[in-house]
């Protein structure tokens, strides 16, 4: 059995998503953080005006809003999340994120790994 990671916020690496603009987040499992085998999670700070350009997801994906809210485009259909709403979005599926707002929103992703990758 492996041992329990942990990985502490102020030890969180940080990492830029390609296509996002006034996003800061951080990783929390996974990639830099440490290995996984199924998933990834990290932690994104949506500034007001901060947006994820419309691009498929790489894997399937889940979005939890911890605070404020963002507004999500996929499938030409529009949805405001709010303080845990949560969407889930297939591989490949085409979606937006904006923050529409006045203050910062607080996001946490879930994004599965390719097969064999960690």
């Amino acid at each position: 059995m492996s041992p329990v990671r942990v990985t502490r916020l102020d030890q969180a690496p940080p990492y830029r998503p390609p296509s996002h603009h006034g996003v800061a987040a951080l990783r929390l499992q996974g990639h830099e953080a440490g290995p996984t085998t199924r998933f990834w999670t990290g932690l994104s700070h949506y500034l007001p005006g901060g947006t994820a350009d419309a691009t498929p997801t790489v894997e399937e994906t889940v979005y939890v809003v911890l605070d404020g809210e963002v507004v999500i485009t996929a499938d030409g259909r529009e949805e405001t999340l709010r303080l845990h709403d949560s969407v889930h979005l297939s591989k490949g599926q085409v979606r937006s994120v904006e923050n529409r707002s006045k203050r910062t929103a607080t996001v946490l992703v879930t994004i599965a790994l390719p097969p064999g990758k960690d």
